[in-house]
């Protein structure tokens, strides 16, 4: 199998996923992803999509991360993981989109308004 590479993206972050018959390693930035997500929550989803498809030991991924925070960044590296296996093997995108792995989650941060100190929020009203 030559490799197979997707993207994945979450918030601000964008995950280059290579996808390669292997052992089960995963590699982000140079790194073990345990060594680069500390949280066990973040390498719980970060493993979901391989988990589901019992394919844990099958593939060596390795993801390049760019932008955004620790959560962002698993997110958008769950998300590069799914749709490199949808490459793979068409079967695995019904279960992946019935696990929700597949849809690219659209919310963002909201922009600051000028005159408030944040997005929505507002500054005391004063009467008098």
């Amino acid at each position: 199998m030559e490799k197979i590479n997707a993207i994945g993206r979450r918030k601000a972050a964008v995950a280059r996923v290579y996808l390669s018959d292997g052992k089960g390693r995963i590699t982000v930035n140079g790194r073990d992803y345990k060594e680069y997500f500390g949280a066990e929550t973040l390498q719980y989803v970060v493993t979901q999509p391989l988990l589901v498809l019992n394919a844990g030991d099958k593939y060596d991924i390795t993801a390049n991360l760019e932008g955004g925070g620790p959560k962002g960044q698993a997110e958008a590296l769950r998300h590069g993981i799914s749709r490199a296996l949808i490459m793979v093997d068409e079967e695995n995108k019904k279960t992946l989109k019935a696990n929700g792995f597949t849809t690219r989650d659209p919310r963002e941060v909201e922009r600051k308004k000028p005159g408030r100190p944040k997005a929505r929020k507002r500054f005391q009203f004063s009467k008098r």
